[in-house]
């Protein structure tokens, strides 16, 4: 929406923000929850949105000074629990505004937000979050998908190997931390054409571990 301030709810996993966006980003503000072990798990993480929503909000908009023309909302994919609380604070917004509300599917909004950041004009893209490892192309007024994950996302794949490590969630900043100070070691994985596959790599990785392997070189790997 060209010269529109648009208020953005996310919700769809384990991170609640609330942003506001018009040829630029005005603000952008976060609540994510941290599971005390394991993984997320969608009846909490939806609790935790509910409650932190309207301070999240309040900050978005109070920086904002209260101008919004639209109100854009995450529509999935996604966790359901989590989504529904998403969706329910937007409409609640859009009514209390009197503004159109738009629905936003969550993968596009990833490569569209990497669009916009690099002024990349017609890119192909790897775009790999959480359950979703995908390499995309856009024609004719849509992405294609070239290839993909043949069983688990990337994502998921460093967030299982991470809790069988006993490391908190989200993994990923963890093992890339770790992965500073190691060095390669040899890891099997699979490419099919232009698709993938992580559940052999993530299996390689935990066996590597358990016989003596340093996390570091792991990680790295």
């Amino acid at each position: 929406m060209p010269g529109k301030r648009v208020l953005g709810i996310e919700g769809t996993a384990w991170n609640f923000s609330a942003a506001v966006f018009d040829d630029d980003l005005v603000c952008l503000h976060s609540s994510p929850y941290s599971p005390p072990s394991g993984g997320i798990h969608p009846r909490e993480a939806a609790q935790h949105h509910a409650a932190v929503a309207s301070d999240v909000v309040s900050k978005a908009l109070a920086d904002a000074n209260g101008k919004i023309d639209a109100v854009a909302f995450s529509i999935g994919p996604g966790l359901g629990p989590s989504l529904r609380t998403a969706a329910t604070t937007a409409r609640t917004l859009a009514l209390k505004y009197d503004v159109p509300l738009i629905g936003v599917n969550h993968c596009v909004a990833h490569v569209e937000i990497g669009r916009w950041y690099t002024k990349f004009e017609d890119p192909i893209v790897l775009y790999a979050s959480g359950a979703n490892t995908q390499v995309l192309g856009f024609l004719n007024g849509r992405y294609r998908i070239f290839g993909e994950t043949l069983d688990i996302g990337l994502g998921n794949a460093l967030d299982k190997f991470a809790r069988s490590h006993n490391l908190p969630h989200p993994g990923g900043p963890l093992i890339e931390q770790l992965a500073k100070n190691g060095s390669y070691i040899p890891l099997p994985y699979t490419v099919k054409g232009m698709d993938l596959a992580f559940s052999g790599l993530m299996s390689a990785a935990k066996d590597a571990t358990t016989r003596g392997a340093r996390m570091e070189d792991v990680c790295h790997s």
